[in-house]
């Protein structure tokens, strides 16, 4: 490192070419470029653009590249692309020469550079997406090139669609072209995509395009490739990958579309195998989740006759606790009743307005008539009523020592308390921890007291 040292780069001249593929030289040729002195940068270009492809792939020399490239004039970078455009795909295919060829694809600045480009990758696109290497170059001309420029790869994406969906990187790079194309391009390109559709959504990598063209929301995409499946819901359904997207489709389509694919479950045949399937029973907790009301009641009327036979396994008891919980709900919604409507033995409300009751105390005057004794200070004794065998009496009783504070605590039997405090100067009683709307108190010897 010391030999380049306040050294100019003039005293290299002739032996540049070597120093680009030393981990050393290369760096500090690259701090030359960094100064953005025209006379270094054509020094450097001049050595090695006849060399471009070997540098482009050597693990040192195309870091060397990359700033040749970000530095160079137009007419510079232009030699530097025709002298690679022989090699770009074993440029693209290769681990170091990936790097560099994306970046020469991020600086192109003239037609000529792009058409150059374009005629050096058009040929193997599908080959470039299939590689660990090659794909990222492709994207790389996704973000960079107009759509109208990458038309070369919408075609050849589109007409081999099925090959490069179902293949582990394939699927990402036709991802991508669905967000990079234009009106008429991604209408063309997810239409050749939903014609071959059943072949990729039972594919590992194939259903996720499916899926990302659901979650689009546009229904102009998304209905056609519902229709596809017309006939083959039950099936598709019992299918480990497919089961997605028939999920994705009844969460993401249209009302009636998703009515449709579940008319196809209510045969009783197929609704059995669906809810004992490990993947289908999953498409049946989603239509039960997003059908409308009348097909909702339809599904699940035909679910119970069957829910003994799979109560028992764990699916099974996520359906029935869906049915069951939703009914429930229903049941309550359409049947609340009001403290008016029910007082059970032992419960008393807590709520209500305060009346003068009787040896100087005022009463709670609950919904359904009960009354809560309470004073500003407790004497001795206080007057308590009580029922009994449905005869109304009442008796005195002492109050705990603990209660007698111009804040009391009435304590119920759940644990809970309300502290209130009544002033008679003003009529008012305030309650300083909320308690449950009703609390059960305790029942000794068969009396309710109140």
């Amino acid at each position: 490192v010391a030999r380049f040292t306040n050294t100019k780069i003039e005293n290299y001249q002739g032996d540049i070419y070597a120093l680009c593929k030393d981990q050393h030289g290369c760096r500090y040729l690259q701090k030359q470029l960094e100064t953005r002195n025209p006379d270094t940068i054509h020094l450097v270009f001049v050595e090695t653009n006849q060399h471009v492809v070997e540098l482009m792939t050597d693990p040192f020399g195309n870091y060397l590249c990359q700033k040749l490239l970000e530095f160079s004039n137009d007419e510079q970078r232009t030699v530097l692309i025709n002298n690679a455009a022989p090699q770009m795909v074993k440029i693209a295919l290769n681990q170091h020469g990936t790097r560099a060829l994306q970046k020469m694809i991020e600086f192109i600045s003239t037609p000529e550079q792009i058409q150059t480009i374009i005629r050096a990758l058009k040929d193997q696109v599908v080959q470039l997406i299939q590689d660990l290497n090659g794909n990222h170059v492709i994207q790389k001309c996704l973000n960079r090139l107009s759509p109208e420029d990458a038309q070369f790869i919408f075609d050849a994406v589109g007409t081999n669609c099925v090959v490069v969906g179902t293949h582990r990187h394939g699927c990402c790079v036709l991802q991508r072209c669905i967000d990079h194309a234009s009106g008429y391009q991604k209408a063309q390109l997810i239409s050749q995509i939903t014609e071959n559709a059943f072949s990729l959504v039972q594919d590992p990598f194939g259903n996720y395009v499916l899926q990302y063209i659901v979650d689009l929301a546009e229904p102009v995409f998304t209905n056609p490739l519902c229709y596809s499946f017309q006939t083959s819901i039950p099936t598709l359904s019992k299918q480990k990958f497919s089961s997605n997207v028939v999920e994705k489709c009844i969460r993401g389509a249209e009302p009636a579309i998703a009515t449709m694919m579940i008319e196809e479950m209510l045969n009783v045949n197929e609704l059995e195998k669906m809810l004992r399937d490990s993947f289908a029973n999953y498409v049946v907790q989603t239509a039960l989740d997003y059908a409308e009301p009348k097909t909702r009641e339809r599904l699940v009327e035909a679910i119970k006759p069957l829910l003994p036979a799979i109560r028992q396994t764990p699916y099974g008891r996520r359906i029935q606790s869906k049915i069951l919980g939703a009914e429930g709900t229903e049941q309550r919604l359409s049947g609340l009743s009001t403290p008016h409507d029910v007082s059970s033995p032992g419960q008393i409300p807590l709520g209500g307005q305060m009346t003068p009751g009787s040896a100087g105390g005022f009463a709670s005057q609950g919904p359904s008539g009960l009354q809560q004794y309470a004073d500003s200070t407790y004497t001795p004794t206080q007057q308590l009523n009580y029922v009994a065998s449905g005869v109304t009496g009442n008796s005195q009783f002492t109050p705990l020592a603990s209660m007698a504070q111009n804040s009391h605590a009435h304590h119920l039997s759940n644990g809970s308390a309300t502290f209130s405090h009544f002033s008679p100067a003003t009529n008012q009683s305030s309650v300083h921890q909320p308690v449950p709307l009703y609390g059960r108190l305790g029942q000794t010897n068969g009396f309710n007291y109140f």
